[in-house]
């Protein structure tokens, strides 16, 4: 795991997500880049789970938009039922939103995200896998990883499903694995180095 300049942190979550997301998310505070979320959720569910996590973040967390230009020390949560992506128009980072088939039957889709972070963010992304079932993620990351960035996995004791995780470590996407009580700690530290 080499540490480099940070200009993205993206994360995916599925099952138990949404509270790792509120154990993490209060704990992060700027200076920090830009963060981007999927979380497997429902559409109409994931504005009012922005919402909240708001409440409780000195960052600013919102629904994401499509075309919208992301912002240091701003989180974006994929709507629920459209996939998310970055991409650079005109030199600025901007988010995709889109109806797409699932992937691993979900939409939105972690790989989607991740594997856009690897391509257009390389080694100055950071990645990260929170707990859920099955395997999405696991490609994506180890996408990312392969590009330079660093990766961390949530690890199985804090995990209430050690399915997501597991794979993209088992598969070698992970550099390190991070219990959730010290995954915005270690967040902050990587990211912080450079920005």
């Amino acid at each position: 795991m080499v540490l480099g300049k940070v200009s993205l942190i993206a994360i995916g979550a599925s099952t138990g997500g949404t509270e790792a997301l509120a154990a993490i998310m209060p704990h992060l505070r700027p200076p920090l880049p830009p963060i981007v979320i999927v979380q497997h959720i429902p559409a109409g569910f994931s504005e009012m789970f922005a919402n909240r996590l708001n409440k409780s973040s000195a960052l600013t967390v919102k629904e994401a938009e499509d075309g919208e230009q992301v912002k240091p020390n701003h989180a974006y949560i994929a709507p629920g039922g459209l996939h998310m992506e970055i991409y650079k128009f005109g030199g600025l980072l901007q988010l995709r939103c889109f109806m797409a088939p699932p992937v691993h039957s979900c939409r939105p889709a972690v790989d989607i995200l991740f594997k856009s972070v690897a391509k257009i963010i390389g080694a100055e992304a950071l990645g990260v896998i929170l707990t859920g079932i099955g395997h999405d993620g696991a490609e994506g990351l180890l996408e990312m990883k392969q590009k330079g960035a660093v990766t961390l996995g949530q690890d199985a004791a804090t995990s209430v499903v050690y399915g997501m995780p597991r794979s993209a470590f088992e598969c070698g996407a992970v550099d390190k694995q991070i219990p959730l009580d010290k995954m915005a700690f270690t967040i902050s530290s990587i990211a912080r180095k450079s920005f």
